[in-house]
């Protein structure tokens, strides 16, 4: 069985924006799936659209489950997909707590592809303050920091390790395709949303 460990899952999770665009064209695609027949995937979007997909050979799998605002902690290395806020800080739209053992990876503030106007810091939490409705991070990273706010409207997530087998009919899955010479799509990694997580954008 294929299973993408989730260290190896966090880091292709949060470097998605990248590889989205240096390997244009490109199609990202959500939904459930329909089916699974031999590297034949068919997966419904929620506008209804029947999506057909070819997996690459090799191709791999890796899930997220959901966690919540008391498991990010100081000192935690989290990935943050956000909004700029008209006073500087950030508003959080997904965060993505990494395993210890890719601390590091993809560290930074850049911009984030997925969303307009949006951006994405790979970062160390320095300092974090619970309120009722969520908290205020302090992120730092080489040559600065950034403050951001996490609202209930956030998708926090954790990587976790999936199989091919939990490919199956209703599963929830995200995942980049590449669109090939004659028309069809091409994947090499789905990712599974687990325990009722969300979807990663």
């Amino acid at each position: 069985m294929r299973v993408l460990s989730a260290s190896v899952f966090a880091a292709a999770l949060v470097l998605t924006s990248s590889i989205v665009q240096a390997q244009a064209p490109a199609t990202r695609v959500r939904g459930t799936v329909e089916k699974l027949e031999g590297a034949a995937l068919t997966v419904r979007t929620p506008s209804g659209e029947a999506v057909a997909v070819a997996l690459a050979p090799g191709y791999s799998v890796g899930g997220v489950v959901r966690a919540s605002v008391g498991e990010i902690k100081k000192g935690s290395f989290v990935g943050v997909g956000a909004r700029p806020q008209a006073d500087g800080t950030l508003l959080a739209v997904q965060v993505l707590i990494f395993p210890e053992a890719m601390r590091g990876t993809g560290e930074g503030h850049r911009a984030w592809g997925v969303l307009p106007d949006s951006t994405m810091t790979n970062a160390t939490v320095a300092d974090t303050v619970s309120r009722v409705d969520g908290a205020n991070l302090v992120l730092t990273y080489p040559g600065g920091e950034q403050k951001v706010m996490i609202t209930p409207d956030a998708n926090i997530i954790m990587a976790a390790p999936a199989e091919v087998s939990e490919l199956s009919p209703g599963a929830q899955v995200a995942f980049t395709a590449t669109r090939q010479s004659g028309g069809g799509l091409l994947a090499n990694r789905v990712t599974i949303a687990k325990q009722g997580a969300q979807l990663p954008l």
